[in-house]
C-alpha cells in the first residue's frame, strides 16, 4: 500500500536522497567517458581490434537507450526506492563483470548489461527527486545539485581514467564498486516509494526494446558501415516498424507502459527536443574534438581529458546556480541562455579549431559545458513538473532515451563525418556546426515554455 503523502515522508531524508541520486548520475556518467582513455590496453590484452574496441562503448551506450522505457516503466510499477537498489546491486555486479572479463567477448557482454543496471537506475533516481522535493522551488535547486553528479563525473573521466589506465585497466571499472556499496547504505534511509500496480505491458515492452535497440544499432553501424548496407538499412527498417506498431500497442491497450496522454503535457513536448539536441552538441562535441586532440595534434589520452577540465569546473558551478535562477526569473531563461552559450562556444570551436591550440579549444569548451550544465537542470524540471508525480519515472525515462538517441546520432554521423585521415578537420567543423544549428532550434523553440508565475497571484 502506497504511503499517504508521497512527499512528507521522503522529504525527511532529502539530503539522503540527493546523495543517493547524484552518486547515482555520476556513475552512469563517469561510466560513458572512463573506459574511452582504456580502450588501447584492452585491446592490447584481450584482443578484439577496432570493432571490439567500438562496442565496449557501443554496448553499453545501447542497452542503456534501449531499456530506458522498459525502467522508467519499472520504477512506477515497483517504486523508485526498489527501483533504484536493484540498478545499483545490478550496476555493481556488471561493473565487477567488467573488471574480470577474460575476453574481449565477455567484457563486451558485461558491458550491455552494465548499460541495462544503469537505465534502470537514471528514472529511478529522478523519480525519487520528484517525490522527496513535492515543492517546484526546493525541487529546481534539488535538481540542480543532482546534475552535478554528472558534472563532476565529466570533470574526473578522462583524466581518472588516463590514471587508471597506467596501473590496469581494470581498476576502471573496479573504481565502481565501492561506490554502488555506499549507495545501497544510504538507500536504506530514504522512505518507501508508492507504486502504481498495473499489469506490465509486453507487447509493448517487447516493441520498445527491439525499436529502439534495432535504431541504436543501425546509428551506431551505420556511421562505420555506411547507411546504406544491408545489415544497416535492415535494422532501421525494422526500428521503424518496431517503433510504429509500439505507439498503435500503447493507444489500444488498458496498462500501457508509455500512456500517449503523457505528450499531451506541454512540458514533455516542449522539452523532448532540448534534450535530443543537448545530447547532440555535448556528446558529439567530446567525441569528435577527444579524437581530434589526440590524432591531429598528438596529445596524450591523459592531456586530452585535461582540455575538457576547466569547462567541467564551470559546469558545475552552473549547475548549482541553475536551481536560484529557475526559481527567481523562470525555467525558460536559463534554458534558453544555456543551449546559446552552447551554440556559441560550438561555433568559436569551429573557426579556432584549425589553428591546433589546445588552449584556445579549452576555452571555447567552457560555454558549452557551463550552457548545458545551467540548462539541463531547468529542462528536466519543466518535464517532472508537467506530469503527475506517479508518471514521473516514465516521463523522465521518456525524456532521458530521446537525449540517449540524440547522443546515439551524434557519434554515428559526427564518426562517420571525421572517418577518413584526410578529412578530420573538415569533418570537425562540420559536425560542430550541425550541433550549434540544432541547439540554436532548441533555443527558439524553448521561447515557447511558460514564464515564471507569480506565487502571490
Amino acid at each position: 500500500m502506497a504511503p499517504p503523502v508521497v512527499g512528507r515522508p521522503a522529504a525527511r531524508h532529502a539530503q539522503v536522497v540527493i546523495a543517493v541520486a547524484s552518486m547515482g548520475f555520476f556513475l552512469i556518467t563517469l561510466d560513458i567517458s572512463i573506459v574511452n582513455v582504456a580502450l588501447v590496453q584492452i585491446r592490447a590484452e584481450l584482443g578484439g581490434g577496432t570493432v571490439g574496441q567500438q562496442w565496449v562503448i557501443d554496448g553499453y551506450t545501447l542497452l542503456f537507450a534501449a531499456l530506458l522505457l522498459f525502467a522508467g516503466n519499472l520504477s512506477d510499477r515497483i517504486g523508485a526506492k526498489k527501483a533504484m537498489a536493484l540498478g545499483i546491486a545490478l550496476f555493481g555486479l556488471t561493473s565487477a563483470a567488467c573488471a574480470f572479463a577474460p575476453s574481449a567477448a565477455l567484457l563486451i557482454a558485461a558491458r550491455c548489461a552494465q548499460g541495462a543496471a544503469a537505465a534502470v537506475m537514471l528514472p529511478a533516481s529522478m523519480a525519487l527527486v520528484r517525490e522527496a522535493f513535492p515543492d517546484p522551488a526546493r525541487r529546481a535547486r534539488a535538481l540542480g545539485v543532482w546534475a552535478v553528479g554528472g558534472a563532476v563525473a565529466a570533470l574526473v573521466g578522462q583524466p581518472l581514467g588516463g590514471l587508471l589506465t597506467t596501473v590496469d585497466w581494470r581498476w576502471v571499472f573496479t573504481i565502481n564498486l565501492p561506490v554502488c556499496a555506499a549507495m545501497l547504505v544510504l538507500l536504506r534511509a530514504v522512505a518507501p516509494s508508492p507504486t502504481r500496480p498495473a499489469p506490465f505491458d509486453w507487447a509493448g515492452q517487447v516493441l520498445a526494446v527491439v525499436g529502439l535497440s534495432t535504431l541504436v544499432y543501425g546509428l551506431i553501424d551505420g556511421g562505420h558501415a555506411g547507411f546504406g548496407s544491408p545489415p544497416v538499412v535492415a535494422a532501421l527498417t525494422v526500428a521503424v516498424l518496431a517503433l510504429a506498431g509500439f505507439v498503435l500497442v500503447q493507444a489500444r491497450v488498458r496498462h500501457p507502459m508509455v500512456p500517449l496522454d503523457l505528450f499531451r503535457a506541454r512540458g514533455v513536448r516542449l522539452a523532448l527536443p532540448v534534450g535530443f539536441a543537448f545530447m547532440v552538441g555535448n556528446y558529439g562535441h567530446v567525441f569528435v574534438v577527444s579524437l581530434f586532440l589526440q590524432q591531429e595534434l598528438g596529445l596524450s589520452p591523459l592531456r586530452a581529458g585535461l582540455v575538457f577540465l576547466p569547462a567541467a569546473v564551470f559546469a558545475i558551478v552552473a549547475n548549482l546556480a541553475s536551481g536560484p535562477v529557475t526559481n527567481r526569473l523562470g525555467a525558460r531563461l536559463p534554458v534558453v541562455a544555456g543551449l546559446t552559450s552552447m551554440a556559441v562556444g560550438l561555433t568559436a570551436m569551429l573557426l579556432v579549431a584549425p589553428l591546433g591550440h589546445p588552449l584556445l579549444i579549452a576555452a571555447c569548451v567552457i560555454p558549452v559545458g557551463a550552457g548545458g550544465a545551467l540548462a539541463m537542470p531547468s529542462v528536466t524540471g519543466v518535464v517532472l513538473e508537467g506530469v503527475p508525480a506517479q508518471q514521473a519515472g516514465t516521463a523522465s525515462a521518456v525524456f532521458n532515451t530521446f537525449r540517449q538517441v540524440g547522443g546515439a546520432v551524434a557519434i554515428a554521423v559526427f564518426g562517420a563525418l571525421i572517418a577518413d585521415p584526410d578529412q578530420v578537420v573538415p569533418g570537425l567543423r562540420l559536425s560542430l556546426g550541425i550541433a550549434a544549428g540544432l541547439l540554436v532550434l532548441a533555443a527558439v523553440s524553448s521561447l515557447r515554455i511558460p514564464p515564471r508565475r507569480d506565487p502571490s497571484t
